[in-house]
């Protein structure tokens, strides 16, 4: 039976975390559980260092973005004397369960909290949205409205000089902000890593879409491509003359993590909080909550952090069919 947890916000901050946190805290205090949050991740839970969360605690908090927790990188967690340490830590409180909201490294702390005893209820969070488990996790739709509203406004200043934008997104080893963006902006061509180009076959692109009558040209780039926005920024000057466009380049960085949570993640954020809790209290844990449309669909942590997320062909098929 639970009667105290805690939650843990953990590596790349996301947009509707605090949304998670408040409705994971009113729903526990609504159940009569003892509610604490552990401030800057597992660098916290190693340290000890807990906050008492209440009511009050988690008001005003819904439409922030970032984590009123804190998050950080840990690596003394990835030993196993730092996850001994974070056991004892829960165990000398009496705190015997655990939400951790976060991406794929995030739960693969999970994983190893809940193989070490903990009862463990994770969160899919990250604007990557690479995390198995949860068509779109938490914070995506967010950023890729970021990225948008950028790519809109590019567009414009693009056509009034005639020039070649390279937009590079977010996106280590997955492509589903720049894919989507690209596909809901316009763009002429779309740099990820599941689907690679060279410069000479984006050059081209280019070169085909001013043939047919384009005034100027948008490609959007994740940040993990190959050919990232440098190195076709770097191709494309050494050869300005030959490929005959005028070229300029935006990374729009961790602008996209920043900002107020968009409805969708908000109301994602509450369902998948409470739920948590409810599943902690139901004896459910070793668990990822993520969303199959506007459900709450569960895999186990084990499956979720060792499975590899694709990205749907069709979307790679329609960028392709529609950049002409």
């Amino acid at each position: 039976m639970q009667t105290r947890v805690a939650i843990l916000t953990s590596g790349g901050d996301a947009p509707g975390m605090n949304a998670a946190i408040r409705a994971a805290a009113r729903t526990g205090i609504a159940r009569e559980l003892e509610m604490f949050g552990v401030r800057h991740g597992y660098s916290g839970l190693i340290a000890g260092d807990f906050l008492r969360l209440g009511a009050r605690e988690v008001g005003g908090i819904i439409d922030r973005g970032g984590t009123m927790l804190g998050t950080s990188r840990c690596p003394p967690f990835l030993t196993d004397e730092g996850q001994q340490t974070a056991v004892r830590q829960l165990a000398e409180r009496a705190i015997s369960g655990l939400i951790v909201i976060g991406g794929n490294g995030s739960q693969h702390g999970s994983l190893a909290m809940s193989e070490r005893g903990v009862a463990v209820v994770g969160i899919a969070s990250t604007i990557d949205n690479d995390l198995a488990g949860s068509e779109v996790t938490l914070g995506a739709t967010t950023a890729l409205d970021v990225a948008l509203e950028a790519i809109s406004r590019l567009r414009v200043t693009a056509s009034a000089h005639g020039r070649v934008f390279l937009v590079e997104v977010m996106g280590r080893t997955c492509g589903y902000l720049a894919l989507m963006a690209g596909i809901a902006g316009g763009a002429e061509a779309i740099v990820i890593p599941e689907a690679e180009q060279s410069p000479e076959e984006v050059a081209t692109a280019i070169q085909e879409a001013y043939q047919r009558g384009k005034s100027h040209a948008i490609v959007v780039v994740a940040e993990g491509a190959r050919h990232n926005a440098d190195a076709l920024a770097r191709h494309f000057t050494e050869h300005a003359e030959r490929l005959n466009f005028e070229l300029r380049v935006t990374k729009l960085g961790h602008v996209q993590r920043g900002g107020s949570p968009g409805a969708f993640d908000r109301l994602s954020a509450t369902l998948l909080g409470a739920t948590a809790v409810e599943r902690l209290c139901a004896g459910e844990h070793g668990i990822l909550l993520g969303l199959a449309g506007t459900r709450v669909v569960t895999s186990t942590l084990r499956e979720a952090v060792r499975a590899v997320k694709p990205l749907e062909p069709q979307w790679l098929h329609l960028a392709h069919v529609l950049s002409r």
